[in-house]
């Protein structure tokens, strides 16, 4: 008998070929509630097919926290524990058993995320989300990367045996997120969170003085104490420098990076990367090197795919193949196939590498 009830709820908009995949990893549910905010498929004709609670409602002018908070507003006031998804979002099976015998007093509980998938279906950037929440106290704030807060003090649990994995849409604009972040900054300047995302968001549009002018109000920040988010802010500035063509300074931004965090490779693998394409080889193997020597992969968002795939490798035998230390590129070139044993250009590499041997 279950010793609680437990109720997903979700938002959505034009998702109907996510709705069998997400329904079946859902299921376990005692209640699912969705809210559907103007959808023209037949996202809503196949949730009710289903038996899924779901109810219309189109948010004008569009803020991810007050869509959210009318999805939980479907989720009645008896439910013990609501878990918040995304339709391209599934569970690994058993997830409700863990969360019946982990919640005890506890109001929130962190688990496990793949955000992304590498080639080979392996996660490539992981680490805890923790919207699996009480009932009562708690409202999503912010109009974009939205965030739950509570009422009164949390008490939360921490579990690795309940896995969420993001397959997203590929198609789907991010359009809108800029001007929410900019809405969200001018509502709270003092959010350290919200500023490095904005920054972030900046880079990505190649809007590169905004970037830094951004990224460094984020660094000024009292609240700006997480050292990986500070570390991700400097390799930021430090990209748009180099979308400036302005390298001395990024490889300052990037030294000042491996300073704030010297347990993380990405400033490490992001400065080696810039000396690759300035070809400076004996800066790109010291960076290299440095970085294999950090074993430990934190879970953390700020993880980088390419600091765990096979750009390292890659770019020590490159560096090695220029430096003429051909058996040492031989051997890097084959750690990296290993990792990618289709890349056209490393099959390349490690035929030029060999007859360079010879």
């Amino acid at each position: 008998m279950s010793k609680y009830k437990i109720c997903v709820y979700a938002i959505t908009k034009n998702e109907e070929k996510f709705v069998s995949r997400w329904y079946e990893s859902m299921k376990e549910a005692d209640e699912i509630c969705v809210l559907d905010t103007g959808s023209t498929d037949n996202t809503v004709a196949k949730l009710k097919e289903l038996g899924v609670k779901v109810e219309v409602k189109e948010i004008n002018p569009w803020r991810f926290d007050v869509a959210r908070n009318a999805s939980l507003d479907l989720v009645t006031e008896d439910a013990d524990i609501c878990v918040c998804t995304d339709l391209d979002e599934v569970f690994e099976p058993g997830w409700r058993q863990v969360l019946e015998d982990i919640w005890k007093n506890n109001t929130r509980v962190r688990y496990n995320y793949n955000w992304s998938f590498d080639t080979s279906g392996n996660p490539a950037v992981n680490f805890y989300i923790d919207k699996i929440h009480k009932r009562q106290g708690y409202t999503w704030t912010h109009p974009v990367h939205e965030v739950l807060k509570c009422a009164y003090p949390e008490k939360i649990v921490t579990t690795d045996d309940i896995t969420l994995n993001h397959y997203p849409d590929s198609t789907k604009s991010r359009g809108q997120y800029l001007k929410l972040l900019e809405l969200s900054v001018e509502e709270d300047p003092e959010d350290d969170r919200n500023m490095h995302y904005l920054g972030r968001e900046y880079m990505f549009y190649g809007m590169h003085e905004k970037c830094i002018e951004t990224l460094l109000k984020h660094l000024k920040l009292k609240t700006a104490t997480w050292k990986d988010e500070r570390s991700a802010s400097m390799r930021f500035i430090a990209r748009s420098y180099i979308g400036l063509n302005r390298f001395e300074e990024a490889k300052m931004w990037y030294q000042k990076a491996m300073e704030e965090t010297p347990y993380l490779r990405e400033p490490l693998v992001e400065a080696a990367l810039l000396e690759n394409s300035l070809k400076n080889y004996s800066k790109v193997k010291e960076y290299c090197l440095k970085a294999l020597e950090i074993t430990d992969k934190y879970k953390s968002y700020i993880n980088e795919p390419s600091s765990w795939d096979a750009t390292i490798d890659d770019l020590l035998s490159v560096a090695y193949a220029n430096l003429g230390v051909y058996d040492l590129a031989l051997i890097f070139v084959n750690r990296a196939l290993e990792k990618e044993p289709d890349n056209k250009r490393l099959i390349s590499n490690k035929k030029l590498i060999e007859t360079s041997l010879k």
